[in-house]
């Protein structure tokens, strides 16, 4: 079953990993097969959350660009560098293929071969020189085995095509020759004491017991067939290995992690229509025909926590989008097709998707209900944020009782490890939790951070302007705001950069809003800041 993807936002907070968690787990319970992931580094308030409750971590999703090893391309299209030419044909008619890549025992990639390349060197190659298997000569011949020695054939073909004393006397047969001959026996017996490696008797033709003696002695393969002589030297040669028609040009090859929008333009280029696919260590996966890439199995991904298309994963554009769980505005993502939408006006992503679970009537584990309510606790401030709502209440009432916690001093556990600024420069505390807004053309970006102690900032509050002022400048932001919220307070502390200094006038009703304003109550990013930018950007 094919796997979908679980995330939230780009920059990661307790909710929106949490939500991924817990959401993943629901649906695999009712028979999906799905993964959470996170888009970025966590917060040191997760990192505490998952290590309370034993979680591992979600693996990093880097992009959900469409690639290669995505397309319906002839996965498992390839052949053992030992198969013969004539196989080899067979197999490329069989499949309407005009190319096949060829490997070894170890499935390593080896070359690729193309209808083409066999025409070319069974109309100019050696024509004379055997380089494969008894079997193969076997097989090509359909032929029956008389004596073998040897599994492999390497050696010169002959066709006894003169006299026999001509051949007596004229020809001096060694080890590695291969003789095409029917029933004359003078010259059988002469093969057998030269100890040629291999005599192919045609049209069924017999063999002395003596003769076979001889034979055996000297380690002399034999193969019967009923084809002419013609018939024989005329096929024989098929029987080649492939790899002694390789064509000696290393074809340009992809691996199948490789993007989509880069192989076609790589392509346009090469114009041509063949492509072995590599996997790691040189392994073939199989050939991608340009003529026959249009379909498509995009990955499949459900969002959660967010559904704006600047705060989610690159490539998103070239993904599926399944479902999305939410409680924000709707944002900027569009769908191709009709879609499960779940947003609700609560204070958590975790309270819908404790919805979900009783909705499905699937039970809650004493983990993943230990997640979903540091989500709520997270995003709701423990209960004090003004997006909360009663839903948000009975929800970790409920939870409580399963995890077995205090809500109260399990919250104030969580943000203090949260909140501790320990070991972080001042451009990773502003980068721990900033999401960028757009109105129109206006971008402009919001970073919000708690902290317990705003001394802490306030003492490097020039390092914090410089660095918003310079990330306004290099993203071409309008401007960043920078809101330090107090837990203990229930309020917030505002760093703008210089353009914004005619908003945060606005918004506070006052000349020269000092660099470090607090704003009473001002908790949450979502339903108290942003709205009020959002009226007043212009």
């Amino acid at each position: 079953m094919e796997k979908t993807y679980i995330f939230g936002h780009q920059k990661p907070d307790t909710d929106s990993v949490t939500s991924a968690i817990s959401l993943s787990y629901l649906k695999n319970q009712l028979g999906m097969n799905t993964e959470p992931r996170v888009l970025g580094d966590l917060s040191n308030e997760t990192k505490f959350v998952l290590d309370y409750f034993h979680v591992e971590t979600p693996k990093l999703l880097d992009d959900v660009k469409l690639q290669l090893r995505d397309l319906n391309y002839h996965k498992d299209y390839f052949l053992n560098e030992r198969t013969s030419i004539k196989d080899t044909y067979d197999y490329m008619t069989e499949k309407a293929i005009t190319g096949v890549p060829l490997v070894d025992d170890e499935q390593q990639f080896m070359g690729l071969i193309t209808v083409k390349g066999i025409i070319n060197s069974l109309i100019r190659g050696d024509l004379d020189t055997l380089e494969t298997s008894y079997d193969n000569i076997l097989h090509v011949l359909e032929g029956t085995e008389v004596l073998k020695f040897d599994s492999e054939i390497f050696g010169t073909i002959m066709a006894v095509a003169y006299r026999s004393t001509t051949i007596l006397n004229t020809f001096q047969l060694k080890g590695d020759d291969i003789l095409i001959v029917g029933d004359r026996h003078s010259i059988i017996e002469y093969a057998v004491e030269s100890g040629v490696k291999l005599i192919i008797l045609v049209g069924d033709g017999t063999i002395k017991e003596e003769h076979l003696e001889i034979a055996r002695k000297n380690h002399v393969n034999i193969i019967r067939t009923s084809k002419s002589t013609f018939h024989t030297a005329k096929i024989i040669g098929l029987s080649n290995y492939i790899r002694t028609l390789n064509e000696n040009i290393r074809p340009y090859t992809f691996n199948e992690d490789y993007y989509y929008d880069d192989f076609l333009t790589k392509t346009a280029k090469l114009k041509h229509n063949n492509y072995p696919i590599i996997g790691k260590n040189n392994i073939c996966k199989g050939l991608i025909r340009i003529t026959e890439i249009a379909e498509k199995n995009r990955k499949k991904v459900i969002l959660v926590d967010h559904n704006e298309i600047e705060q989610s994963v690159e490539g998103l554009d070239e993904a599926e989008i399944i479902e999305i769980v939410d409680h924000h505005k709707l944002g900027s993502i569009s769908t191709n097709n009709p879609i499960d939408f779940r947003i609700m006006t609560v204070g958590c992503t975790n309270t819908i998707i404790h919805k979900l679970y009783q909705e499905n009537h699937i039970e809650i584990p004493k983990q993943i209900a230990g997640l979903m309510l540091s989500g709520i606790l997270s995003d709701t401030t423990a209960l004090t944020s003004p997006t909360t709502t009663d839903l948000d209440r009975e929800v970790v009432a409920d939870l409580e009782k399963i995890v077995g916690v205090d809500a109260h001093k399990y919250a104030l556990e969580m943000f203090k490890a949260g909140t501790s600024l320990q070991d972080k420069t001042e451009e990773e505390i502003v980068n721990t939790d900033i999401k960028v807004f757009q109105k129109e053309e206006i971008k402009f970006a919001v970073s919000q951070v708690f902290t317990l102690n705003f001394e802490e900032i306030l003492e490097k509050k020039e390092n914090y302007l410089q660095i918003i002022n310079q990330m306004a400048s290099d993203k071409e932001y309008r401007f960043v705001l920078l809101i330090v919220t107090d837990i203990m307070k229930n309020g917030s502390y505002v760093l703008y950069s210089d353009r914004a200094t005619e908003l945060v006038e606005a918004i506070f009703e006052m000349d020269g809003v000092p660099q470090g304003y607090y704003v009473d109550g001002w908790v949450s990013r979502k339903k108290q800041i942003v709205p009020v930018l959002m009226e007043l950007i212009y």
